[in-house]
């Protein structure tokens, strides 16, 4: 076992375990705002472990597609954030 495999496992391990936390956060959080924050942070844990997947498998497809997770993240997010501060996404 490399060192590059042994990065990649606790990499995995620990992005395995910030989405957890974040899923948790997501369906205990105290306010709306706690829900959304959970929830961008779990597109960016998600990519990230996307991106640590297509190193592991040696595949530039998954890096596609957490290219596209995070394009519809933010822009869930912005939406999200948009309903949350004015109530209307669409002026």
């Amino acid at each position: 076992m490399n060192v590059l495999d042994m990065a990649l496992n606790i990499g995995i391990v620990a992005i395995t375990l910030a989405v957890l936390l974040c899923a948790v956060r997501l369906l205990r959080g105290p306010s709306a705002t706690d829900r959304v924050l959970a929830l961008d942070t779990l597109y960016m844990n998600a990519v990230a472990l996307i991106v640590l997947l297509g190193i592991r498998w040696n595949t530039a497809l998954l890096f596609e597609g957490a290219l596209l997770v995070a394009m519809l993240g933010f822009a869930s997010t912005v939406g999200l954030a948009r309903y949350l501060s004015r109530g209307d996404v669409v002026e």
